[in-house]
């Protein structure tokens, strides 16, 4: 035992033996993981359950920590579950125009805040504010992190402190339990409902204004819709009578749209247009779902109230940064020329995807998938609809085509591995089961090759 010890080299005998590794990881952390591999091996020794020292094996097990410790948590992966805007999966996938603005702008200087044409400070929301107006009909705009942050941003700056009627079957949850009421109480102010769950009268928002009243609050019940003896007040209407009495009128979209879904064969959607021409001084909307760009809330309106929102402390700290808005005008771009969209704009692309193109895609894919996974389990191609996601068109669903994975033993286990399987794989494969089936619902699966290729990992 001793002899072999005495063969344990030294800390740094093996940073001189490895200058590769010390370019490729750096020296201080090499230095700390060959220390601690060197511990290990001599209490291996020590105990018996090694008997030599072999340096090729010493040295693959350093990469491999090193390699693990350094690997990035935020990974690519295929979204085959049947949801498009998967929130848990970043909800849009971004063009490649947007991409390329990106990492343009990431990678020097920019004039984010700076005017060229007077050499003064400028406003870093005037790369995107002319583009918002140009598609909403707005007087102006601004633009924070996301949809949440711009309904607190608006609420606190008009409604701070003074009351804000909203009917009671609009009190949404948004993902990770986020609730309007709490968004509100958090803005300072106070919250009055109205109506009831399912039918909500002009007359009661007209009973709950009072000389305390700040503004007309109507919210895009996006991932939600309550059917039957229902009754909600229009647009234009909450904006007549919030008018009448010389208050604002304010909308949250939720999800937000910019083009006419109809006309794209999708489920129809208001636009933030059609909420502008109903009389909205101030509506708000999310940038990654269906308008399909960056994370992102947009506030537009009247050049009055968004002055003042814009002045707000908060907004400050809820501004969003260079590469977001490099992103985001892209896609705001890309909306001048609608007929485009659906094959440029990879939300609306995959949303339009037609049934029989995705079968196609299934058959291509069955008979690779069958081989690798034959012994044990049986691979068909079946029907199934995929949804939007992200709270939008909660009932809506969309024809689709998937590969359906199946036991062939039956046993429950052997498909819940699969699935774990299939996550372990170089870029993951996130499945959904149903009925006691892996489903890999094919509509969002864009790069092909990519996904065949690393199916024989499942070997």
């Amino acid at each position: 035992m001793n002899e072999i010890l005495r063969q344990v080299p030294s800390v740094d005998a093996l940073l001189q033996r490895w200058p590769e590794k010390i370019e490729r990881w750096g020296r201080e952390q090499l230095t700390v993981a060959i220390r601690d591999e060197l511990t290990v091996l001599r209490k291996a020794i020590t105990t018996g359950a090694v008997e030599d020292v072999d340096i090729s094996r010493l040295s693959a097990s350093i990469d491999g920590v090193l390699g693990a410790r350094n690997q990035s948590s935020l990974l690519a992966v295929h979204n085959l579950t049947g949801t498009v805007l998967h929130t848990n999966l970043g909800r849009a996938s971004l063009p490649a125009q947007a991409l390329a603005a990106v990492v343009n702008i990431a990678q020097g200087p920019s004039n984010l805040e700076f005017d060229l044409s007077t050499g003064e400070r400028g406003d870093r929301d005037s790369h995107v504010e002319a583009l918002i107006c140009e598609l909403t009909g707005a007087e102006a705009a601004t633009v924070v992190n996301n949809n949440a942050a711009a309904v607190l941003l608006v609420l606190n700056t008009i409604g701070i402190n003074r009351e804000v009627p909203v009917s009671r079957g609009e009190l949404v949850e948004i993902g990770g339990s986020f609730r309007i009421p709490e968004v509100m109480q958090r803005s300072n102010c106070k919250l009055v409902e109205v109506g009831a769950t399912n039918r909500t009268h002009l007359k009661d928002y007209q009973n709950a204004i009072t000389p305390d009243t700040a503004l007309l609050l109507k919210v895009h019940t996006s991932n939600y819709r309550i059917e039957g003896f229902t009754e909600t007040v229009s647009e234009r209407d909450m904006a007549e009578l919030a008018h009448a009495h010389d208050l604002p009128f304010v909308i949250d979209l939720g999800s937000g749209n910019l083009v006419d879904f109809k006309s794209l064969g999708l489920p129809p959607e208001p636009t933030a247009a059609e909420s502008i021409n109903n009389g909205a001084d101030i509506i708000t909307f999310s940038g990654d779902k269906l308008l399909g760009g960056p994370q992102c809330g947009m506030i537009a309106g009247s050049k009055e109230l968004i002055r003042a929102i814009k002045k707000n402390p908060l907004k400050r700290a809820l501004r969003l940064d260079k590469m977001t808005l490099a992103a985001l005008s892209e896609v705001l771009k890309m909306y001048r020329d609608p007929a485009s969209l659906t094959k440029e704009l990879p939300t609306l692309r995959q949303l339009t995807r037609s049934k029989a193109d995705i079968q196609q895609q299934a058959q291509r894919l069955l008979p690779g998938l069958s081989e690798i996974l034959g012994q044990s389990f049986e691979v068909t191609v079946q029907d199934c609809s995929s949804q939007i996601g992200s709270g939008a068109l909660p009932i809506e669903t969309l024809p689709s085509a998937a590969l359906a994975i199946a036991s062939k033993a039956n046993v429950d286990a052997e498909i819940r591995q699969l699935m774990i399987a299939l996550r372990q794989l170089p870029v993951p494969v996130i499945a959904r089961i149903s009925s006691g089936l892996l489903l890999l619902d094919l509509r969002c699966l864009e790069n092909e090759e990519q996904f065949s290729t690393q199916l024989a990992d499942l070997q």
